[in-house]
């Protein structure tokens, strides 16, 4: 016999659905602005005495938050659980119920004491911060491709033609401040600011991008996915080591295609079947590296060339990427798989 219990997580409030298999008892309530401290106290004032001694498992939804919250249960002596959002809210059914935050901790109680709770994989701590050192380094990518985007539509605005080369080329600064281009004094103040937004992110990304290749040159895992896979380089080879993880929870390869949300969704009724599009559904890191070096097979030396061809022939380049992509998916899954789980984990010293 378990005490069984069901989070449901907000950022103002925790809502908690429990069952003492061995008496029937139900207990219910919400905890109040939620933070670190103020859940392990309530672990330790509030579930272990009503406990007992019984073995405890707590289903946690895998969103925003979860870190701490699967944390803190661990380190009370008790067992987590990191239900996948997507499937966990499937299980509802199609009949329409009323959906709140109580219903929702209840369905991951049940789920969980059925044996049903569609679980996501619960990283080491290791493995957690590199993954986010490299959503970081994601992010700011992103950020510095906004303001380019930002000085594009600016001149746009004012009808000023950009010479040959990238936004980011001295050239292209230098005739941006000179008094041949026709420019109000406000866009020129906008051009400026979004210049020194860009120097700031690329700085931030550039120290970051020397500590993620430093670690996949150390880290074994990440070290065979680099030499074994062509478009596999040191960025990518973290982002793969981190995001997918512990590959023997995949049954197949084609389940870290659709992990990476790379899979192609299908809508059909007896012959009628739209166009797919991509889930999206996976880590949006991942799906970035995976087709960045999907595309390094466009190079006469990858091993991929001719698929890649063949695929740009049929449709367009980009498509070809994304097909090679899936191949890299696979590709790492197989190696990941194969390698020793305390080299895959293993985390070097600094």
């Amino acid at each position: 016999m378990a005490m069984v219990c069901g989070l449901d997580l907000h950022r103002g409030q925790i809502t908690f659905d429990a069952l003492i298999e061995e008496t029937g008892e139900l207990w219910r309530g919400r905890l109040w602005s939620p933070d670190r401290a103020r859940f392990r106290r309530w672990l330790a004032k509030e579930v272990a005495p009503r406990a007992e001694g019984l073995p405890v498992k707590i289903a946690v939804e895998g969103c925003t938050g979860w870190r701490y919250v699967v944390e803190e249960i661990a380190a009370a002596g008790f067992e987590p659980h990191l239900s996948e959002p997507a499937e966990t809210q499937a299980q509802r059914g199609r009949k329409k119920r009323a959906k709140t935050d109580r219903s929702d901790a209840a369905l991951q109680r049940v789920l969980l004491a059925s044996g049903e709770l569609p679980e996501s994989w619960i990283p080491p701590q290791g493995v957690l911060e590199w993954r986010e050192r490299t959503r970081l380094y994601k992010t700011l990518v992103d950020e510095r491709r906004v303001w380019v985007q930002r000085i594009h539509a600016e001149l746009f605005q004012h009808g000023v033609r950009l010479p040959d080369g990238e936004i980011r080329a001295e050239e292209t600064r230098t005739w941006l401040k000179s008094e041949d281009v026709e420019l109000t004094l406000a866009a020129r103040q906008r051009i400026e600011a979004a210049y020194r937004m860009i120097d700031a992110a690329e700085q931030e990304a550039a120290l970051l991008r020397r500590e993620l290749q430093r670690f996949s040159t150390r880290q074994p895992a990440c070290r065979a996915l680099r030499t074994s896979h062509f478009g596999i380089g040191p960025i990518a080879a973290v982002v793969a080591w981190s995001e997918l993880g512990d590959c023997r929870r995949f049954r197949r390869s084609m389940q870290v295609v659709r992990h990476s949300g790379l899979d192609v969704t299908v809508y059909a009724s007896d012959k009628h079947r739209p166009g797919g599009h991509l889930s999206k559904e996976g880590p949006a890191t991942l799906r970035w590296v995976l087709f960045e070096a999907g595309k390094c097979a466009a190079r006469a030396t990858s091993p991929d060339y001719a698929y890649y061809q063949a695929v740009k022939r049929r449709h367009d380049g980009k498509l070809a990427a994304i097909a090679v992509a899936r191949k890299l998916a696979r590709r790492c899954y197989h190696t990941l798989r194969a390698l020793d789980p305390e080299l895959v984990y293993s985390i070097p010293e600094a």
